[in-house]
């Protein structure tokens, strides 16, 4: 079993967790979303695709919907949280040093100008791109974003992600054509979500220095 072969094959894993695990299904994956945006080394998890899946296994009954969708929603919105405290203490810390090329205190200030202007719309449309989405309340941390309007914007991008997610596989996921085709439509939402986050990145690689 690889990473791949689980990714793509995320509804057969599910179900099988699910009758295995019973109730606890929610926790793990109340784990996995935690991990996912709580800590910075766990990015990989593949959230998006694993939102839709379990909103196809809500549609067949064998989760509750309103359960799922308030036990993610949780975890993501702990997730952020534990993310923005940790950027918050180490921060100020790593970014002390004046002579650092990357870590330096005018890197901090500008950081934190970012959050104050661009913090709210960042917190919530980053929930989409995965990868970022791990590293965007670690940044506010840093940046030190009011803590307040951070919860506010986090608990709105939290509702949007999960919900979106999860009511697409629900109404969706047992169409014909999607139960049919399930690996190509988990592959294409990876693609989908991964490819604006490529494109950035790579927009920045090129750009002038």
């Amino acid at each position: 079993m690889d990473f791949l072969d689980v990714a793509l094959h995320l509804d057969k894993y599910l179900l099988v967790l699910t009758q295995h695990y019973g109730v606890w299904i929610y926790f793990v994956l109340f784990l996995i979303i935690f991990c996912e945006t709580g800590l910075v080394i766990a990015p990989f998890l593949p959230g998006d695709s694993m939102l839709f899946v379990a909103g196809t296994l809500a549609s067949s009954g064998a989760i509750d919907v309103n359960m799922l969708i308030t036990v993610l929603v949780a975890a993501a919105f702990s997730g952020d949280n534990t993310n923005y405290w940790i950027g918050r203490v180490i921060g100020p810390k790593v970014f002390s040093h004046e002579k650092s090329r990357f870590f330096n205190h005018e890197h901090l200030e500008k950081t934190h100008a970012f959050y104050e202007r661009h913090g709210g719309k960042t917190v919530v449309f980053c929930r989409f791109l995965p990868i970022i989405r791990t590293f965007a309340p670690f940044v506010a941390g840093v940046g030190s974003m009011g803590y307040r309007r951070f919860m506010l914007y986090s608990l709105m991008g939290g509702l949007f992600w999960i919900g979106f997610f999860i009511y697409c596989g629900y109404f969706f996921g047992n169409a014909p054509i999607v139960k049919q085709n399930l690996s190509a439509f988990i592959m294409g939402i990876i693609l989908l979500t991964v490819l604006p986050s490529a494109f950035g990145i790579l927009r920045q690689r090129l750009k002038p220095r």
